[in-house]
């Protein structure tokens, strides 16, 4: 048996939604699919799971910056929509690596890499990217490093 690819999932996902009458997970799972087809008209590839998971991830990014702007404007109604998309969203990615994961992540990169101070961050956010993509808020991940190089 094989395992379906994360695009097919979502494809499969969307069937079900229509069939279910679910009007906010088929529209947000139209959403991504339409980012999914964009990145591969762009760049003239079919994408693998680490691709889309990227296109995933970048969604997430920009609902979380919506959500500030909508809550700083005071339109809660529209955060609350986008927190819910999230939360759809967040369904495809794979489990989540805690912050003592994280944490040995970054010790172990920058073992690795010898890097000493903040110059070699770049080095280190390579690593701890190519291992922990989709699994953690690389901007979250990208502060921790720093704070490991700066002490």
């Amino acid at each position: 048996m094989t395992t379906a690819s994360l695009k097919e999932r979502i494809t499969e996902d969307m069937k079900a939604a229509m069939r279910a009458g679910e009007k906010e997970r088929l529209g947000t799972i139209r959403m991504l699919q339409a980012g999914i087809k964009q990145r591969e008209v762009d760049e003239r590839i079919s994408l693998d799971d680490a691709q889309v998971l990227s296109v995933i991830e970048k969604m997430l990014k920009q609902r979380k910056e919506s959500i500030a702007q909508f809550e700083q404007g005071g339109r809660a109604d529209l955060a609350a929509r986008e927190q819910a998309e999230i939360e759809l969203l967040t369904v495809y990615l794979p489990a989540q690596l805690s912050d003592a994961e994280v944490d040995a992540l970054i010790k172990d990169a920058i073992a690795s890499t010898g890097a000493a101070s903040v110059k070699d961050m770049g080095k280190v956010m390579a690593i701890v990217k190519a291992k922990a993509a989709g699994r953690t808020d690389m901007g979250a991940a990208s502060a921790r490093i720093k704070a490991a190089l700066s002490a």
